[in-house]
């Protein structure tokens, strides 16, 4: 049975995924719309996409502007990664604060809601992550965050960067990117 834990910053839940292991092997559950539906969250999955990232490779912060931002469910099905969460709403007692959690295969899912900012490092010699979110990609809404501007520390002084993210603005609490 899937299960919700609070993280720290307001409407981000660790999912305690359905996981089975037997002889054949491993069989997870990461989504069921009854569960999700009795914790409040009433948004359709509107795309599901994922990466394959090398050990080292840091992908983030990234979000979309409204009225493109979305909800976002997040798990591994290779690998293992740390997953990065900046509260970026102004309206929002963690307004400013980040929750990081290790994420691996066979593991538990994190939900991340419209506001915040992601981004995670890869920790193993490769990793696969899955994105679903509640709407469609809007290149012009997309925005990022530069990675080590707002504090967490990544455990790492040169990760591989993409030049996009490389180039993302520094967090500040005076840029009001959602109320």
């Amino acid at each position: 049975m899937i299960q919700f834990k609070k993280l720290e910053i307001e409407g981000v839940y660790l999912v305690e995924n359905f996981v089975s292991r037997d002889h054949r092997g491993v069989f997870v559950k990461t989504f069921h719309a009854d569960k999700f539906i009795d914790l409040g969250f009433k948004e359709m999955f509107r795309e599901s996409y994922y990466s394959q990232s090398s050990k080292g490779v840091l992908r983030g912060m990234h979000f979309q502007l409204p009225p493109h931002q979305h909800d976002k469910l997040v798990y591994v099905t290779a690998g293992a990664i740390c997953d990065v969460i900046l509260d970026l709403r102004a309206s929002s007692p963690t307004f400013g604060q980040y929750a990081a959690i290790e994420l691996m295969e066979f593991g538990n899912s994190v939900l991340i809601p419209k506001g915040c900012a992601h981004g995670f490092l890869t920790l193993s010699e490769s990793a696969t992550v899955v994105y679903n979110v509640t709407t469609v990609h809007n290149a012009e809404a997309d925005r990022g965050i530069h990675w080590n501007s707002f504090g967490y520390n990544w455990l790492i002084k040169n990760p591989l960067l993409s030049e996009r993210d490389r180039n993302f603005p520094s967090f500040s609490r005076e840029k009001i990117f959602f109320e």
